[in-house]
């Protein structure tokens, strides 16, 4: 791992993964926002098989799992993977595997996927889409969460919203500083990418942060009444 002062490559987290892990441990964009709106919205989960693509080092699968779900998951980062099965345990099935690539499950393996901070790493969602929806039953949900397609607009006022478009940023994770690159698409760019796969949109989320947040992050959340802030874009899916 580089030192706190150096700047990764982009997307490296094989270099970030234990300093990103205590930051999304912690955080409120992770831990008080992300991670609660998406076991909210999977809602019941006891007994059903999950999948975590892009699983991190675990802690969507965790809470999931804390949940009764019977979790698998996979990520592209060894080092991730290896901070997530030391969270859940090594009777926990995790892998690593490319989602561009054909992933090693078996048709129809799980009831539900979750595809958290990982689809806007990509410029073409046909075939990871293909492949989440291959490994699905009939009638499986999809989540995905996705930066949300306002962001891009926010930060680049001169650029094309409607154009498939790829951005970088540098970011902090516990005194470390990597560059995370991302393809910004519009919104219907996604539901049609969704659609193309054989999926029916169910739900689109914006959600807000969860109660405490307001007292952990009174500074942050006092800009946001609401509870809510524009960050990520949520989705459940169904698998037609």
């Amino acid at each position: 791992m580089r030192g706190d002062g150096d700047v990764t490559a982009e997307n490296d987290y094989d270099s970030f993964a234990e300093a990103y892990t205590v930051e999304n441990d912690a955080s409120l964009i992770n831990a008080f926002y992300a991670r609660p709106a998406i076991v909210n919205l999977a809602g019941a989960v006891a007994g059903r098989r999950i999948l975590d693509a892009g699983c991190g080092s675990g802690a969507v699968a965790e809470a999931l799992r804390d949940r009764g779900a019977v979790v698998a998951g996979f990520d592209l980062s060894a080092k991730m993977v290896e901070l997530a099965q030391r969270r859940l345990g090594a009777d926990t099935d995790l892998r690593v595997a490319d989602i561009g690539r054909p992933l090693p499950y078996a048709d129809g393996a799980f009831d539900d996927v979750v595809a958290a901070l990982v689809l806007h790493y990509l410029e073409d969602w046909a075939a990871p889409l293909a492949e989440l929806r291959r490994v699905l039953k009939p009638g499986g949900r999809l989540i995905v969460v996705v930066n949300h397609p306002a962001i891009f607009k926010l930060m680049y006022p001169e650029g094309d919203y409607f154009a498939t478009s790829k951005w970088s940023d540098e970011f902090t994770f516990n005194g470390q500083k990597a560059v995370l690159s991302f393809w910004h698409r519009p919104l219907h760019a996604m539901t049609d990418a969704f659609t193309a796969a054989g999926f029916r949109t169910a739900v689109i989320s914006e959600p807000p942060t969860s109660p405490e947040a307001r007292e952990l992050f009174p500074e942050e959340m006092a800009r946001f009444p609401s509870g809510a802030f524009l960050s990520f874009l949520f989705f459940v899916l169904e698998a037609v």
